[in-house]
Order: structure tokens, then sequence, then C-alpha cells
């Protein structure tokens, strides 16, 4: 072997050890830092995680990133509710027939476990084999019409359907990543199901809230206060009535519900426990009957007070027509109020959305406009003057969190289809631990049986090897943090792996150079012969391999794609470490034509 050929190999080993050190040290520094905050009293960590903040999020950031089997977090499985999608599709042409259809067919699809859509056209047909689904369904830019069959409309359907859930994904992914989830993994299951993994997360309800919510953001003008007054009334003269009263012989609703308010524009209040009561009282027919024509009533998002411990809400009345919905947002950022420094949310309108709202509020001065979220009132501010400009603000918040998270969802989009989470699963950070100690004794203990068994069999070569492998597994640890991937507990299946093939390589080159050794060649020509030789039988060996990795990282899923790229990166670095760094060392040490190395 030539000298300025081990002098490009030199440099090439340096320059990769030294990448690999400096993608790896921000994980040794976080792991540090992580070690003397432990070891902190309460008081001191918390003072010490706040001034240091930016530091630990961006060691966090370019650290080795863990999995959810190793650092533990949270498992979802999302499901878009197809059975509304397919009522919305309906339009006005929905009927009490379709309703029952797609009932019947959505708890069919659930108890059985197929495809919605397939059994909604079954369901539809049985009841009335001429019967034909383009009476409910019509769409120019798809070319249904009332003459298209029935396969053309499922097939419409499901076209629906597929843009709904790959438009749930990217707004899931959307929100997960301004959530600031390391590594997070998003993957569909099945026609309508969305399955997330949430490495390091444990806040569960926050995160429920923001995979779950809708972001229908709407402006109304309040109810008309007198009518509301008079409607009140009536309401609870209607409980007082003899029919009404309850068992105590009190009224009902009085127990459970104040109907005096903040304003005329509150039809009043309850505490959060008792608001699914009231619900029940005054969501009946007869009920609702008796509020003005064109009025709803809606909570309050927060709570406007607190009696003796317990959260109080207030129930506003507003319009049922909605004058603009969220559509016309164009930026989103959480402000402060100047006054009481708490979290709110600063909105701005496009062009449109602006002119209208100056409409709006120009025709509406001294009345409240609610903004309302999800079906919740955030805020009802009164019109004080004509809004130019188009900005507005949510406020009522719980805190910098609930005003980040409702900026991520209003900046992400409104979801085409509710979400539902039929399955959920928390890991534990004591569960990863044990993963991580069990994966480290696992590598630990492969790594020293082949050591001691390459020293037993090939003497010096055999130590040249180790060291070769110990290197290995730091170049794979360098490559995944390069690439900011993730080391999951199967990719600690993959570095095992890639020990035994590293030892491979060696071994091919090792016994090449025995046979070359008892042919009587000489120890320099042994050693080149020997690694010529076994060259093509170890590309050979490490390419299809790599083949394979890729092939399982193109269709497999979570745990196997976590497999698939330690594997890759493990055949590179051992195909560098057994071909380059050991002979380079095995060529230093034969440097001398008197110098005695034993391959065993």
């Amino acid at each position: 072997m030539k000298k300025q050929n081990n002098g490009f190999k030199i440099v090439c080993i340096a320059l990769f050890l030294g990448m690999t050190v400096w993608y790896l040290f921000p994980t040794l520094q976080l792991f540090l830092e992580n070690r003397h905050i432990e070891n902190m009293p309460e008081a001191e960590r918390v003072q010490y995680v706040q001034e240091n903040r930016e530091k630990l999020q961006s060691l966090q950031e370019r650290s080795l990133s863990l999995g959810l089997d190793l650092q533990g977090g949270m498992y979802v499985t999302l499901e878009v509710g197809v059975p509304q999608l397919v009522s919305e599709l309906a339009g006005e042409r929905m009927d009490d027939d379709l309703e029952d259809i797609i009932s019947t067919a959505a708890a069919t699809a659930a108890e059985q476990n197929i495809d919605f859509i397939d059994e909604f056209r079954a369901e539809f047909e049985r009841r009335d084999p001429n019967a034909m689904l383009s009476r409910y369904y019509r769409s120019d830019a798809h070319d249904i019409t009332r003459r298209s069959s029935n396969s053309e409309v499922i097939d419409y359907l499901k076209e629906q359907r597929n843009g709904a859930v790959e438009r749930a994904m990217e707004i899931v992914r959307t929100r997960v990543d301004r959530f600031g989830v390391a590594e997070p993994s998003i993957l569909q299951q099945g026609n309508s199901r969305l399955v997330v993994e949430l490495p390091g997360v444990d806040d569960e309800e926050r995160v429920r809230s923001l995979l779950r919510g809708t972001a229908r953001l709407e402006f109304r003008l309040s109810a008309d206060a007198d009518e509301l007054t008079n409607s009140k009334e009536q309401i609870v003269e209607f409980f007082s009535s003899e029919e009404q009263l309850d068992e105590d012989g009190e009224n009902p609703l009085l127990k459970v519900f104040d109907p005096r308010g903040r304003s005329n524009y509150v039809f009043g209040y309850a505490a959060g426990e008792d608001t699914s009561r009231v619900n029940q009282l005054l969501f009946q027919e007869e009920v609702q009957n008796m509020l003005p024509r064109n009025t709803e009533l809606m909570w309050g998002a927060q709570p406007f007070a607190q009696d003796r411990g317990m959260d109080l809400f207030e129930l506003i009345g507003v319009r049922s027509q909605i004058e603009m919905t969220g559509d016309v947002i164009s930026e989103a950022r959480v402000a402060f109020d100047p006054t009481t420094n708490r979290a709110e949310v600063s909105m701005t309108m496009d062009s449109e959305g602006s002119r209208r709202w100056s409409r709006i509020t120009g025709a509406n001065i001294g009345r409240p406009v609610a903004i309302i979220l999800d079906g919740y009132v955030y805020s009802y501010p009164t019109v004080q003057a004509r809004i130019t400009g188009g900005r507005s603000s949510i406020t009522g918040l719980g805190g910098v969190a609930e005003a980040e998270d409702l900026v991520n969802i209003l900046l992400s989009g409104a979801l085409p289809a509710p979400l539902e989470i039929i399955e959920e699963r928390t890991v534990g950070a004591s569960l990863g631990e044990a993963s991580i100690r069990a994966g480290f004794y696992s590598v630990l203990f492969g790594l020293t049986v082949v050591a001691i068994f390459m020293i037993m069999y090939y003497h010096v070569g055999g130590g040249i090897a180790d060291l070769a492998l110990i290197l290995n597994i730091i170049f794979i640890l360098g490559i995944l943090s390069a690439f900011n991937a993730t080391l999951t507990l199967p990719g600690i299946a993959g570095i095992v792996l890639t020990i035994g093939m590293a030892v491979d390589a060696n071994v091919l080159i090792f016994d090449r150079i025995r046979e070359e050794l008892r042919a009587g060649k000489t120890l320099r020509a042994s050693i080149d012969n020997g690694y010529s030789n076994a060259m093509s039988a170890i590309i050979d060996a490490n390419v299809t391999t790599f083949f394979v990795a890729v092939i399982l990282y193109s269709f497999g899923m979570g745990p196997i794609k976590g497999f698939a790229i330690t594997l890759m990166a493990g055949i590179v670095s051992s195909l560098f470490s057994a071909i380059v760094i050991t002979r380079v060392i095995v060529d230093y040490l034969t440097r001398d034509k008197t110098a005695k190395v034993s391959f065993g």
C-alpha cells in the first residue's frame, strides 16, 4: 500500500471522527446538564432551568433524538369522522332517511371493522335498490349530476374521504411541529385513521385539545337584549310550573342555573359541573321554541368567576347567523393586554375580511360581537367604533400556553372533518429508562463477547478489529445525530446487528490473510492480497443488505423505519471501519519488514 494513499485515508478518518464528535457533543452536553439539574435542590433547579431555558432548548434540538419507546411520551390513534363528512357533503339535501342510513351504516362499520362508505352504499341500496345517491350528492367540480350512478357517487365520496384524511394529516403535522415535539411520527392507518407518536410529551390534556381542535372560528352578533330577557322570564316560569317541578317541589333549572348576568346579553351562569344538566334542561325542543327567533345559547370558553372553589361559566345569547368565519384570518400571534398583562390572541384579517369587519362593526356600534371557536364564546367585546384595518383579539384565555395553542390551531387551518381519539397510550419515562438500560446491556454484552472471541481467534488482528468496532458504534450514533434521525429500541437492535456485520467483514479479510500466509507469501503480500480478495464478498453482502434496509424504510412504519435507518447507518460505518480504519492500523503496525503481527 502506498504511503500517500494511507495519508488520504488518515485524513478521511480524522474528518469522519471529527464530524462524529461535533454532532454528538450536544448530546453529551445535554446529558451532563440533566445530571447536574437532577442533583440540584428543587428551588435552585426551577431557577436554573428558567435562566438557561434557551440554552437547554438549543441542546435538546441538536442532541440525538430518542424515540417514544426510549424516552416515553404519547401514542394516539385518531379517526377522521367520515360519517360526519358524508353528512356535510349532502348539505341542504340531507333528510331524515339519509341521516338514519348514515347512522346505521356508521354503527355497522364500527362493529364489523369495515369501510364505512361501502357499508353506507350497501345500507342505502338495501332499503331501496332503485334509489339514486345522486339525489343527495352533486358536485359540478367532480361532474356529479342528477344522472350520476351510485358507483360514481361512491367514488366521489371516497375521493373526498381520502382528501380529508390527507388534509387532516397535514394539519396535525403542522400543529405538532409548532407544538415543539422532537421527531414526531404521524402515519396513516387504513382508510381513515392516523397514528401519532409524540416522544417526550407529558401534558396529555393539552395534546388532546391540540389534535382534536377543529378551529371553526366564527364572528356573530349578540342576541337582542330585550328579546333575550323576555325569553328568559318565560323559560324560568315554564320550569316553575307544577308539571316541571322536581321531586322536591323546586324549579329544576334554578337549582343549577342562575339567570342573572353581567349584561343583558348574558342568559345566566352555572358552575362547570352543572353545565351538562343545564344543557339537558334548556336544549329541549319545547324550551328552544321559547328562545327569540334566530338566537342560540353558547357557553363561555373560560370561567368568569369562582364560587366556593367552583368555576362559574356564562351562557351567552348570540345570533344564529354567522357574520364571518376564520377563513378571513391571515395572521395570528400571541399578545398581552397592556392593562392586565393577560395573554390574548391578536388576529389580522385579509382585505376581504377587513372590509366586512369594518361594515359589521360600523353597523353595530354599542352592541357586542361574539368571537366563537368550536362552539364556545371566547370573548364578546362591545363595539365602540367602526374598526378598520381588520385587527381583532381573542381574550379570556387561560394563559400563554392556551394562547400559543390557539394561534397554532388558527394558523394550521380548520380540520376538514372531526377527529376522534379512539386509542391513547402513555409510555412513562421509567419504561423508557428500562428500555435504554436493556438496550445498553445488550450492546455491551454483544460487543464484549465478540471482542473476546476476536482476540482469542485472531490475536493482534482481533484487537485491531475490536478497536474498529468501537469506533463503528460511535460513527453510527454520529450519523443518526447528523441527520436528525431518532434512535428507537428497534434501532438499538440494528446496532447489535451491525456489530456482527462489521466483524464478519474482518473475519473474511483476516481469513484471507491467513490463507496467503499458509501459501508461503510474505506478511505484506498476504495483507495486500487478503484485503483485495475479500473486498468483492464484503461489498456484495453489505450492498444487498443496504438495499433491503432502503426497502424497509420506504414501505415500513414506526419501529421498522427506526430499525432500517440504524441498519443503513451501520452498514456505511462498518464498511468504512472494516476497510479503511483496520487497513491503516495494519499498515502502520507492519511498516517495518521485521514486524511480527499475528492473525491467528
